[in-house]
């Protein structure tokens, strides 16, 4: 008796720990960040397959995502996949949705309380010009490191199709 009480002692002591870690493991995951490891061409080439990038939950918390900012949020088509995007527009800016050769061009505003996310591999991304603006909510986190492979460890680039559009809110401080 005395032995199966020792033994679950331990054992439920084991496990008092295991959750009390887990509790703290789900919170900075949840709150913090995560590691997320990339895959598909829609970032290239910025981000490539297997590249692994930290992705931190305060800025989306505070309402302090910006444009060029590249961001995980959740696919608008299948809540279980995320998607790795960069912010082209917040509420209320005019977005261009034609391409570049379009002899007319074509724009739209992002909604209230939503953002326009685009890869920066134009020509292989399925993102905002396919499913429009995202609810704000979908976001995860943004995207600040990348970790691997680690000859490109550091922050990470801007946009390299220079997507970003200045608001007319925007252009009137400078």
């Amino acid at each position: 008796v005395e032995m199966f009480r020792h033994t679950l002692g331990k054992t439920l002591g084991l496990l008092g720990y295991t959750i009390q870690y887990g509790c703290i493991a789900h919170c900075a995951f949840e709150y913090i960040g995560e590691f997320v490891v990339c895959s598909g061409p829609s970032m290239e080439p910025t981000i490539v397959s297997h590249d692994v990038v930290f992705s931190e939950r305060m800025s989306r918390h505070l309402f302090k995502i910006e444009k060029g900012d590249i961001v995980i949020a959740k696919s608008p088509f299948d809540p279980q996949m995320n998607i790795c995007k960069r912010v082209i527009g917040l509420e209320g800016d005019k977005i261009c949705t034609s391409s570049p050769s379009d002899l007319f061009k074509t724009h739209t505003y992002v909604p209230m309380g939503h953002v326009w996310l685009e890869g920066d591999n134009l020509r292989n991304s399925t993102d905002s010009r396919n499913y429009g603006p995202i609810p704000y909510a979908l976001i995860r986190g943004r995207v600040c490191w990348k970790l691997w492979p680690l000859h490109s460890f550091g922050t990470l680039s801007e946009s390299p199709m220079k997507r970003i559009i200045k608001a007319q809110r925007d252009s009137n401080s400078d």
